[in-house]
């Protein structure tokens, strides 16, 4: 089996892309957004995630971790699995247009699978890409920050709220997290 994709180390830094399936656009709205921060928030106090980067874009997330404490892979595991539930909670309980055509594919999508009942949100995986050179981190790093400066969403990457480019920039930003 491959080890190009897995987690060797939880110390070691790692740069992960969880995607919602069908690349739907959940986060365009503030409720999913907060899920994910607050989510992110536990991992970090219960787990011992580490955060050094990470950005919220319309459909998925960008993140360079590492852990203090659990594997990166478990750590994963469970924000997905308990962001799955609260975010199809939300969509349920919420008033989102478009929520019927999004718990339908959630729901094929789960359906195509015997691990996962009712409700499908992450895409499988998370691919992660070990960090282990100044040139790939620096790279993944502008990366992250730019992505929303390429989508068109702000003009400077310090002023997008869900990334931690204005940590980098000296601001004080949403999460608590460890600079490279």
């Amino acid at each position: 089996m491959s080890e190009r994709y897995k987690f060797n180390g939880k110390e070691n830094l790692y740069f992960v892309s969880p995607t919602i399936v069908g690349w739907i656009d959940l986060f365009t709205k503030k409720q999913f957004n907060e899920i994910i921060l607050e989510s992110l928030r536990f991992c970090q106090k219960e787990k011992g995630l580490i955060i050094h980067a990470w950005c919220i874009m319309s459909s998925h997330l960008h993140l360079i971790l590492s852990s203090e404490k659990e594997e990166l892979s478990n750590i994963l595991r469970d924000f997905k699995k308990y962001t799955n539930k609260k975010i199809i909670e939300e969509l349920k309980a919420g008033t989102d247009s478009r929520k019927e055509w999004i718990l339908e594919l959630f729901q094929r999508e789960a359906d195509k699978t015997n691990r996962i009942t009712n409700y499908k949100v992450w895409q499988d995986g998370n691919h992660p890409i070990l960090l282990d050179t100044n040139e790939m981190r620096d790279q993944r790093l502008g990366y992250i920050h730019n992505n929303p400066v390429k989508a068109g969403l702000v003009l400077r990457a310090e002023d997008y709220l869900y990334s931690s480019a204005g940590d980098y920039g000296q601001q004080i930003g949403l999460l608590t997290i460890e600079q490279i």
